[in-house]
């Protein structure tokens, strides 16, 4: 027999509580099909999404709820978390301010105002320290050199600077590993103190919570444990590899410079 949409949405709701977003996509997918005007199926996809980090479909996925639902509060935060992401703030401050059209008061999207306050200031920096970097190369302007070793030369710089903007995003994802590991470390030692006994406790699994027994949580906790750290490790080899290629990219760059002197 053939499921409904609600079934479909409660089975994907089901597999996003266990972070089993591939199948929760599927579920939420099939439903769409047999309701693609529910603005919800396209808010929850969204979630998905932006739990794989696929931040271009959950934009998309939110941008439909939106189109379905002007009012739906939801679909304005994923698409503004999803702009957040991707690094477009102009457009993510946009979306806020039509969500808080909405609702003025909504808590959600006046923090998500500031962070993108925020956002705006650090991209700021960044780009002047990417200058700062680049013009540390000593990088020549104007003249008459030859065009072809013109040409490389702004190649290759770009290049160093592209590297440089990766390198950057490599940290903070690696800072961002470190808090998740230290917060779950912390949540582990205070359920650890706490005394033996049978209580079912909450945990958060995205925005919902779900009910579970003290071991689940701890098995939780370990294998995120796990996780974190192996994200810092695969980070940090990958820093550790982009510093060697910018090292490479200068010397190439400063090896072309005399042929224009």
């Amino acid at each position: 027999m053939a499921k409904s949409a609600d079934e479909l949405k409660q089975l994907g709701n089901d597999a996003f509580s266990k972070k089993d977003f591939d199948e929760a996509i599927s579920f939420y997918s099939e439903a769409i099909k047999i309701s693609p005007t529910n603005h919800v199926l396209f808010s929850n996809r969204s979630a998905c999404y932006a739990g794989k980090k696929e931040w271009t479909a959950a934009s998309e996925d939110a941008k439909s709820c939106i189109k379905l639902d002007p009012t739906f509060i939801k679909g304005y935060y994923r698409l503004a978390n999803a702009l957040i992401e991707i690094e477009e703030l102009d457009a993510a401050h946009s979306t806020i301010k039509q969500g808080l059209n909405v609702d003025q008061n909504n808590v959600q999207l006046l923090r998500q105002l500031q962070t993108v306050k925020t956002q705006k200031k650090k991209l700021q920096i960044r780009k002047k320290q990417e200058q700062k970097s680049a013009s540390a190369i000593n990088l020549p302007t104007g003249g008459s050199g030859d065009a072809a070793v013109n040409k490389e030369l702004q190649e290759l710089h770009q290049q160093y600077v592209e590297t440089l903007r990766e390198q950057k995003t490599v940290e903070a994802n690696i800072n961002m590993a470190q808090r998740e590991y230290q917060a779950h470390e912390l949540t582990k030692s205070e359920i650890d103190q706490l005394p033996e006994t049978n209580t079912t406790m909450y945990r958060s699994v995205g925005k919902m919570f779900m009910l579970s027994t003290r071991d689940e949580i701890n098995e939780h906790l370990e294998q995120s444990m796990k996780d974190e750290k192996k994200k810092e490790n695969d980070l940090t080899q990958k820093q550790e590899y982009m510093t060697r290629r910018l090292k490479s990219q200068q010397q190439n760059i400063q090896e072309l410079v005399p042929t224009r002197q």
